[in-house]
């Protein structure tokens, strides 16, 4: 045994181990190429593009997880804010899947009515109203408002005016303009063709809400269950009731103001309207916003008639504030006026006008959960 070589030396069950492949001399050739090419800059360069593209797709998938996850808290709010209809249904002997199936036809058909009637003279008035502002920028100082100010009043306007005219007429601010029309364009597509996902995943979790409610529930502990169902149901009810408030009360905004257009005879009412559906989802500072805008806007046609829609618009904002608010709202946790804002503020810079809708119920669950499960915690602590 002295005399065999170390390459082939018996294993651990006296059977002698053949020496390796590559240090045979009778070893397949094509096995030495195959390992020469993989070894090779060929082989290198091949994997190195395969990790891009692995990495490329891995990107994208990461990129696609916020669009899925709005997709999800959208379809899961709105869940929650026609809960309540349904509810309403459930208490006049209508059973639950048709209560369901009856409010998302109302639902369908309003927003079908919306793709109808609102959409195309919307779409329309958005050209208009970029054809018509540099002619009426530049007709200002011929108008008979102007020629009523004091004559250093005129050179400020008229100076104010030039700037604006310059800071249109730049090639940065035409190319950002362009920008943003063809970014809400995509955007618009891409939230029509979201849609379908959001409607499919509203329909399963306001189908599945009471079970899966109850699975929530069944992991506490039995001595508690009863306090956190209490609890969920009045967040989901705030959460809903706030939810369906805002749309509420935004519509009414955006009624208004396009009511407000057609009396007055300001114009393009409908994008008016649109705008003020979309700024007045602001809870308590949407319409105060609207104001402002509204207003400066039609000062462009007439200083008249700009005072008239702020006043009425303003005396509509009283209303709201004292009597339909309190109305619509009554199921709504209250919320301090600071965490409103900020809630507001934090909620459109994360998610944009969805994260601003769903700022206001958010807060008031926190809120309710502060006050119902935390404070009492801290009394009992001496």
């Amino acid at each position: 045994m002295d005399d065999v070589r170390e390459d082939e030396q018996p294993g651990d069950n006296g059977v002698r181990s053949p020496p390796p492949l590559s240090g045979r001399a009778d070893a397949p050739r094509w096995s030495i190429r195959a390992r020469v090419g993989l070894d090779g800059p060929l082989a290198a360069g091949f994997l190195a593009t395969v990790g891009v593209l692995g990495a490329l797709v891995l990107g994208a998938a990461v990129a696609s997880i916020p669009t899925i996850v709005l997709s999800i808290v959208l379809a899961l709010f709105l869940a929650l804010a026609l809960d309540p209809l349904v509810r309403t249904l459930e208490r006049r002997r209508v059973s639950r899947p048709l209560g369901i199936a009856i409010v998302f036809t109302c639902f369908a058909l309003l927003f079908a009515a919306f793709l109808i009637w609102v959409l195309p003279p919307v779409l329309a008035q958005i050209g208009q109203f970029i054809e018509t502002v540099p002619p009426t920028i530049a007709g200002i100082p011929e108008s008979e408002w102007f020629q009523r100010l004091e004559p250093d009043a005129q050179v400020a306007v008229a100076t104010a005016l030039d700037q604006l005219a310059v800071w249109v007429a730049e090639p940065a601010t035409l190319a950002a303009f362009s920008r943003g029309i063809l970014s809400a364009a995509f955007s618009f597509i891409s939230g029509v063709s979201a849609s379908f996902i959001v409607v499919a995943l509203t329909l399963y979790f306001l189908a599945s809400l009471a079970a899966a409610k109850e699975a929530f529930y069944s992991l506490a502990p039995a001595r508690n269950r009863p306090r956190l169902s209490d609890l969920t149901e009045r967040i989901t009810a705030s959460v809903g009731s706030a939810l369906i408030g805002s749309i509420i009360l935004a519509g009414l905004n955006a009624a208004v103001v396009f009511l407000l257009h057609l009396l007055i005879g300001l114009p393009f009412p409908a994008l008016m309207g649109v705008i003020a559906f979309v700024i007045t989802l602001i809870p308590l500072f949407g319409s105060v916003i609207f104001l402002v805008i509204g207003s400066g806007v039609a000062l462009f046609s007439s200083p008249t008639q700009a005072l008239i829609f702020a006043i009425a618009y303003l005396i509509y904002i009283q209303l709201e504030s004292y009597v339909v608010s309190p109305r619509v709202m009554n199921k709504a946790v209250s919320i301090p006026a600071a965490l409103v804002l900020i809630a507001a503020l934090v909620g459109g810079a994360l998610m944009g006008v969805i994260g601003v809708l769903v700022a206001l119920p958010v807060t008031a669950s926190i809120l309710l959960v502060i006050r119902e499960v935390l404070v009492p915690q801290q009394d009992l602590k001496t």
